[in-house]
């Protein structure tokens, strides 16, 4: 059987035994034939034999046995093929021979005569094609003989040891089969002590459940914390049996392996009572669903169809239980679903998934994942679907290479039938000569009109996730931009519920070469609406920013405007302005989580930011600013209700939980970092969304001057001296002509066009000069369109577009500002101006201002 990981030991699943599990310790080690004694002890047998024909055939010798000793319960070494001891009855008639205590007791001395009263007996023959290979003999421990669950359970046994017999070369002396037997049915046994929280288990089991031997721990707690949580309680009242539960159990359940695959899992178990009539032991052995069925028309195979394709949402889930319901119960060889699209077969599942086990045609059109058969290349399968009905084809039939390779054994073609039309078709195909039994049949028939509403249920779901996931990307940001002096990096999961579309958003935006403002938020609700409102907040908010607003009327222009929708749902948003140079930030809080940051030495704190009301409540609501320094080194985390609250979740847990998680996670790899905050956890009621910023402060530090522009008949020549003498005090005389070139014809643009004040700003970091010009209109510069010889004036701008790296406009609160950026040689920007500013090496001028930007 398949490996599937190992196990989730940091899961933790609901007690199971109480407080004895913490201090039981490492399990002992299992015997040898642990699992044989599991076994025989579930089935409620004493002793297993086994007995073959002599040579002569005269008589039957008992070669193997388990469990106590043979001579315990009379059971001699060989029995006279002709005579009248069960063991000959049940090897002549070919038939199993169930007796009770009474019934043996009543039996002549040339049977097993039992020392200990009250012990029963089964012989089941094994049978092979060319005749009896002998008998099981098995010895019960109840005097009322064995019940239907432990018949079916022995027979099987029986089936499977017969199955080691048959490859023995010489039968009379076989290597030991049963231990052999065991393996082969795949059975996975367990014993638990009750009261010690540690269970006994096989490898069959583990790897039933997806947990390698090296990381199970022994726990009970281990093996339950994989079980969907609906099936959890059918399972405590086996791990926690009352006083008054006797005898038996059986029942199914459903497991999560750590590869995110929902299976099935079939439990029969038998409680043990101690000599105080409380239950002491349960042992038992679990099975994957359909081995133990031995009629494919059981009612319940159909009912666990049904139950599991109702927990199938997507294509690919329908397609995974469809081979989990037909390969194994029927011992098919290979198994193919698909779906009809036009003249094409798109296969959503092949078992086995190799190319190398499917027919050259299917081979030759794998082009993805599986292949996409044209269905005009196989014509039994177009009349099929063109009828139908099932169609079944048995060894030696007349088929095109496509369809004769996938079952040259026999074929059977389930078209799915969905409302009026076919959804899509199954194939199920046998390497060895296979007969159709009644009972297949039945069961191919439920299963294709089950799969087929199933298959179109299905791609409704995906195509609806689909648009849902287009929708999504669209209203998010489709990448953040790089920052100088820190890392952002987000993070998006849908709810894994309904229309995987919500109302988390986030977004980063660069207000200026220095300052970049965060912001996260949460619409109410989970629909298009709310994704809706959620994109239109998310284009609100960054266009109030861009703007220049400060942080509280970033947020309160967006308060106005939800409110001014008159829409019945509101939001929540966190919003952060963050200096890069000085590590400075504001921030506001609108209803939502408070942030949480992590220090450089690893210590994590939740800010406490004054909050104001949820957006779209209060037209006149107030959003206090909150004031926090960041050093070098600092995590900030944003996040949503959906990453720390939940049904069984606690708000004030959860923010506990990832605060730790950021503590343990390593800085240096944000990307990884959010991973971690995000857990390994697929199943979530609300969607998430996660921001991380790791401020590291900016390597080089730009320097700045700043200068008023007062409207003088002379005012472009006082802004052209300005910049010389700030160039000189920078030392940058190679680009000084160009420089002067742009500010002169910006200041002149700005002074000729706009009306109130200008404003000139320089700012030097690394190999990049940017001059920039703020004036109160807001009306972008244009360029004239046509520029002949006769015009006298249209070309500041494009001599501004000729002699700059780049250039353009931004708005600002009130204005704009028109900015023009310079290569400059590679230099430690302002060695003589870190002082009060570069200004000061030249003295002030009209109109300058000392401080720089404000």
């Amino acid at each position: 059987m398949p490996h599937y990981g190992g196990a989730r030991a940091a899961v933790s699943g609901p007690r199971a035994l109480g407080t004895g599990a913490e201090d039981a310790g490492p399990p002992r080690p299992a015997s040898k034939h642990a699992a044989r004694e599991r076994v025989l002890a579930f089935a409620g047998a004493a002793l297993a034999a086994v007995c073959v024909p002599s040579e002569e055939g005269e008589e039957l010798r008992l070669v193997e046995s388990a469990g106590a000793a043979p001579a315990r319960y009379g059971l001699r070494e060989c029995f006279p093929v002709s005579g009248g001891s069960p063991v000959a009855d049940a090897f002549r008639a070919g038939r199993p021979l169930w007796l009770n205590a009474a019934e043996l007791a009543s039996r002549d001395e040339d049977g097993p005569t039992p020392l200990r009263a009250g012990a029963s007996l089964a012989v089941l023959p094994l049978e092979a094609a060319g005749g009896s290979l002998g008998c099981l003999v098995v010895v019960g421990d109840d005097a009322n003989g064995f019940v239907a669950e432990q018949r079916d359970f022995l027979g099987w046994y029986a089936g499977a040891v017969a199955d080691r017999l048959r490859g023995e070369a010489d039968r009379s002396t076989p290597s030991p089969v049963l231990d052999a037997g065991l393996r082969s049915m795949g059975v996975g046994t367990f014993a638990l002590v009750l009261g010690t929280g540690m269970v006994e288990t096989d490898a069959a089991l583990l790897e039933l459940v997806g947990v390698s031997e090296d990381d199970f721990d022994g726990k009970t707690d281990t093996l339950l914390s994989f079980t969907v949580p609906e099936d959890l309680p059918s399972l405590m009242s086996v791990v926690e049996p009352s006083p008054q539960t006797v005898g038996r159990r059986e029942l199914e359940f459903r497991i999560r392996r750590p590869t995110g695959e929902l299976c099935w899992l079939r439990l029969s178990c038998r409680v043990l009572m101690g000599t105080d009539g409380r239950p002491e032991r349960v042992v038992g052995v679990v099975t994957a669903a359909p081995v133990l069925r031995q009629s494919p028309s059981d009612v319940t195979r159909v009912q666990w169809l049904t139950a599991a394709l109702d927990d199938a949402t997507t294509v690919r889930d329908v397609s995974r239980v469809v081979v989990a319901a037909l390969r194994e119960p029927l011992s098919a060889d290979r198994v193919a679903l698909g779906e009809v699209l036009e003249d094409r077969l798109a296969v959503t599942v092949l078992d086995p998934p190799g190319a190398g086990a499917w027919p050259e045609l299917w081979r030759s059109e794998w082009r993805s994942e599986w292949p996409d058969a044209p269905v005009s290349s196989l014509p039994t399968l177009q009349a099929a679907l063109r009828d139908g009905r099932m169609s079944l084809w048995p060894a030696g039939s007349s088929l095109e290479p496509g369809l004769a390779g996938v079952g040259p054994g026999g074929l059977a073609v389930l078209p799915l039938p969905a409302k009026s039309a076919v959804a899509g078709v199954c194939l199920v195909g046998w390497d060895e000569p296979h007969d159709f039994v009644p009972e297949e049949r039945a069961l191919l028939t439920a299963t294709a009109g089950l799969v087929g509403q199933a298959l179109k249920r299905a791609h409704a779901y995906d195509a609806e996730q689909e648009l849902a996931t287009m929708l999504q990307r669209s209203l998010l940001p489709r990448r953040l931009p790089e920052l100088p002096g820190g890392i952002a990096v987000a993070r998006y999961l849908p709810a894994m519920r309904g229309l995987q579309v919500g109302g988390d958003w986030y977004d980063v935006i660069a207000l200026s070469e220095s300052r970049v403002a965060l912001v996260i938020g949460d619409v109410q609700g989970h629909s298009a609406g709310a994704a809706t409102i959620m994109g239109q907040m998310r284009t609100a908010v960054r266009a109030y920013a861009v703007e220049g607003h400060p942080p509280d009327v970033v947020v309160s222009h967006a308060n106005r405007l939800l409110v001014g929708m008159e829409t019945d749902l509101f939001a929540t948003c966190c919003y952060v302005e963050l200096d890069m140079e000085e590590g400075n930030a504001l921030f506001v809080r609108a209803g939502h989580l408070s942030p949480l940051v992590r220090h450089p030495d690893g210590s994590t704190e939740e800010i406490a930011v004054e909050g104001g009301l949820p957006l779209g409540v209060l037209a006149d609501a107030e959003f206090p600013l909150t004031a926090v320094a960041l050093s070098p080194g600092t995590v900030l985390a944003l996040v949503t209700d959906g990453l720390v609250e939940s049904a069984d979740l606690q708000l004030d847990e959860g923010m506990q939980r990832t605060r730790e998680a950021l503590a343990e996670a390593d800085p240096s790899d944000p990307g990884r970092m959010a991973d971690v905050l995000l857990g390994q956890d697929g199943r979530r009621e609300d969607d998430v969304a996660l921001l991380l910023l790791r401020y590291d402060g900016m390597r080089v530090r730009p320097v700045r001057a700043g200068w008023v522009v007062w409207r003088l008949p002379d005012a472009v020549m006082h802004a052209r001296r300005f910049t010389a003498r700030t160039l000189r005090s920078w030392d940058l005389r190679e680009e000084a002509d160009t420089v002067l070139l742009v500010v002169s014809e910006l200041v002149t643009n700005a002074l000729v066009h706009t009306q109130g004040p200008i404003r000139v700003d320089i700012t030097h970091a690394g190999d990049r000069l940017r001059i920039a010009v703020t004036d109160s209109s807001p009306r972008a510069p244009a360029k004239p369109v046509v520029v002949d010889w006769e015009s006298t004036g249209g070309r500041g701008l494009f001599l501004v577009e000729a002699m700059s790296a780049t250039w353009g406009s931004v708005p600002v609160g009130g204005g704009k500002q028109v900015y023009s950026e310079i290569v400059v040689p590679g230099q430690e920007p302002g060695h003589e101006g870190d002082g009060s500013g570069p200004h000061d090496a030249a003295g002030p001028g009209p109109g300058e201002n000392r401080g720089g930007l404000p």
